[in-house]
């Protein structure tokens, strides 16, 4: 493992920023002490700071040299509503609101590549330090985007990364292409005639049409889209009734859509939309369907993803990266910044769960799990491998 020498030995210093913000938990949109915490640390490190974009977000700029190349690094910084279990003395202190999925870590590994850069940094042109609010279902990204954040701040190329428990601490996994689905979520509301339960003739029932609705949209992964195409329905709620003899007036159902294109995507809605249709009407019932598209799928593009790979063996050595990793189904709205820019999105390893506190049981505590805790021996990898591409991406302005 080849780290920086000055950011292993600030190891503490952005450990404990990491544990403050860790105890200090805020929703997404919420993030006002995070966002004053992170504009307080970059102005000290004489860092040119903007605040405002997507409400709670900022944005460090760091420029140096002649060069006309940027590059965007990105961190994000919401928690989760959760209350957390864990009783070390860095637990959340605010009731019901926790960092279970490491976005303290991101924003800390952040913070330590920034002040190695402000201060030893080589390079020729200017870096970006994104520090994003709500990315847990806030789209904080498009909020940003939206804001001006490419306009005001150009960039070249925009890199993100996430800690993912069960991979090796200082292992890195990375793909091109999709590496994270879009999250999308549908609600079907069916209208019907209520009745007495002996009496089922009576009336029009919707919670027996919404059983074979839910039967009859599984038929669009398996019979409708093509094999090779991965996707994912679930249907994760159905709601009806109030009392065992009564069949009721209307039911609903809910569930998720995730895909890795937008094709299979327009297919999907498509066809859940007329089976819920024509299902509704062979039961003599209604049916309304709210379909909505949160987060289009993560997808890394190939040279940037390759120059990413290319610092990350560097740092850690070909046996510690995966360079053709398993895309997983959950989603990132850091796929809103790679459909403005290229760039890359990658995993650094979170470790098999020895750092974790005892007795929530052994091996990787997964994300948004109340027992959660960021491994801190990623804080000197992760910014490493910042600085590394930040300093790489910018010295070619010399060529």
């Amino acid at each position: 493992m080849k780290l920086i020498p000055e950011i292993q030995a600030a190891r503490g210093e952005i450990q404990s920023l990491r544990r403050t913000i860790h105890s200090h938990p805020e929703l997404r949109y919420e993030e006002i002490k995070t966002a004053d915490l992170v504009a307080q640390q970059l102005t000290e490190w004489g860092i040119e700071v903007h605040r405002g974009l997507g409400k709670t977000g900022v944005v460090g700029v760091l420029k140096r040299g002649t060069g006309s190349r940027s590059i965007g690094l990105r961190a994000d910084m919401d928690a989760l509503p959760i209350q957390e279990l864990n009783t070390f003395e860095h637990r959340s202190q605010n009731s019901g609101k926790m960092h279970a999925c490491g976005h303290d870590g991101h924003t800390a590994m952040l913070l330590g590549a920034a002040q190695f850069l402000a201060k030893h940094g080589d390079f020729d042109g200017t870096i970006v330090f994104i520090f994003q609010p709500a990315e847990e279902g806030g789209a904080g990204a498009k909020a940003m985007i939206d804001d001006g954040l490419f306009t005001r701040f150009p960039v070249d190329a925009v890199f993100g990364m996430h800690n993912w428990p069960d991979m090796p601490a200082g292992h890195f996994g990375v793909t091109e292409g999709p590496i994270m689905a879009s999250s999308n979520e549908f609600r079907i509301d069916i209208k019907g005639v209520g009745a007495h339960a002996a009496l089922p003739h009576n009336g029009r029932d919707p919670v027996f049409t919404a059983v074979q609705i839910a039967n009859a949209l599984q038929s669009i992964i398996t019979r409708n889209k093509k094999p090779i195409d991965t996707a994912v329905l679930s249907i994760t709620q159905i709601h009806a009734g109030d009392a065992v003899n009564v069949v009721p007036d209307d039911a609903w159902l809910a569930g998720t859509v995730r895909t890795f294109t937008t094709e299979t995507l327009d297919l999907i809605e498509s066809r859940l939309r007329k089976i819920v249709e024509a299902t509704a009407s062979a039961y003599d019932c209604s049916a309304d369907v709210t379909f909505l598209r949160n987060y289009p799928p993560t997808i890394n593009s190939p040279k940037e993803t390759q120059f990413a790979a290319e610092v990350m063996r560097e740092i850690a050595g070909a046996d510690h990266v995966d360079d053709a990793v398993e895309p997983t189904m959950g989603a990132e709205d850091f796929s809103f910044m790679l459909l403005a820019k290229p760039g890359c999105y990658a995993f650094i390893g979170n470790g098999d769960g020895g750092h974790r506190e005892m007795g929530h049981g052994a091996g990787p505590c997964m994300l948004h799990n109340a027992s959660y805790d960021f491994n801190d021996e990623l804080l000197p990898i992760g910014s490493t491998y910042w600085v590394g591409l930040a300093q790489r991406f910018l010295a070619t302005a010399k060529a």
